[in-house]
């Protein structure tokens, strides 16, 4: 049975990428529509080799359409997720917004597929940040062979996480410099070009900033609410794909050895490992690609049974839009859609 698909935020980052894997998987939609803000209506956007002129949310009715892929920031979703959830039509949210709502499942399909169950207490699902995506889709199989017991992770996040004005601004930074014109920060507190900033979000009272809280809750929610996580979230001069240095310590002996097996045969997983120059994942090998690449496997002797290890995937793929058709996917291949189940 075709879908009707509609996707919201059409215009932005995320927007293009979901409009872009929804044709790429070939995902069993008849019919899909462009939704963004009224400033954007009659703008064109690619689907496939066929463009979509984008309308106006404000006027869009969603009666009759089974999904909508929701990527047009917290205040919009607070909004307008649940009036359209009301309507029928499941969204699917890439927003903070629902994360943390306990009747909202927060969903990565290859680490707790369970939890869609959920769904139909709201007829919402959240889509989890983009650092946290990748980082669960690492630990979760590593978690089921030997609890974990505490993760420190340390996130070098591209500006494509922050949005379009932001990857404008190190562009223009970047060519600036070189031509000796001073860097004016404006997206960013201060000079992304050739720079890292160790702050992302907003600062909280307890010196943590709202990225890296992300992580922290977040992990907790779809993995084990036992593990003691803590983050430092750095934005770093890279157009696209979030890196991330990990330390992990179990509960019990499990080695890098034993872990390099086990994410090798992990759903979602690239390991890409050879212990020399050029043998590690970086965000250019990854920008555009669908898995999670895993390098620099090794134990931590810090700790009694530790591993250390290196993730690299592409933010506005795996760590958005991805998921979300995923997700989608999911849906489809259970059952759970409302024209499925009459």
């Amino acid at each position: 049975m075709g879908l009707r698909v509609a996707v919201v935020g059409a215009t932005g980052n995320v927007g293009r990428e979901m409009l872009a894997i929804l044709d790429e998987l070939k995902f069993p939609a008849t019919e899909v529509a462009a939704i963004a803000s009224r400033r954007s209506m009659g703008r064109q956007v690619s689907y496939g080799d066929r463009t979509l002129t984008c309308q106006a949310l404000e006027h869009f009715d969603f009666t009759g359409w089974d999904i909508c892929l929701m990527s047009a920031g917290g205040s919009v979703s607070k909004e307008w997720s649940p009036k359209i959830a009301a309507q029928g039509c499941v969204v699917i949210d890439n927003s903070s917004q629902w994360r943390m709502d306990p009747d909202v499942p927060l969903i990565v399909p290859e680490v707790n597929p369970h939890a869609l169950a959920d769904f139909r207490k709201k007829n919402i699902i959240a889509n989890p940040n983009c650092s946290t995506a990748q980082l669960v889709v690492a630990l979760a199989p590593l978690h089921r062979r030997m609890p974990i017991k505490r993760v420190v992770v340390d996130t070098y996040q591209s500006v494509s996480g922050t949005g379009k004005e932001a990857m404008e601004e190190l562009w223009l930074q970047t060519k600036g410099l070189y031509v000796n014109q001073p860097a004016k920060p404006e997206v960013y507190p201060v000079q992304i070009a050739f720079n890292v900033i160790p702050h992302g979000g907003d600062f909280l009272d307890n010196g943590y900033t709202t990225e890296e809280w992300k992580i922290v809750v977040e992990t907790k929610k779809m993995l084990d609410p036992k593990i003691k996580v803590s983050a430092t979230s750095v934005r770093v001069p890279v157009m696209v794909c979030h890196s991330e240095a990990v330390h992990i310590e179990f509960e019990g002996e499990l080695s890098a050895d034993e872990a390099r097996e086990i994410l090798h045969e992990a759903p979602g997983i690239l390991v890409m490992d050879r212990r020399e120059a050029g043998g590690y994942a970086t965000p250019v090998d990854c920008a555009g690609e669908h898995p999670v690449y895993v390098s620099r496997l090794r134990d931590d002797p810090s700790v009694e049974h530790g591993i250390a290890l290196w993730i690299v995937a592409d933010n506005l793929r795996k760590g958005a839009a991805l998921n979300a058709v995923q997700i989608a996917q999911m849906l489809v291949d259970q059952g759970l859609l409302a024209r499925q189940l009459a």
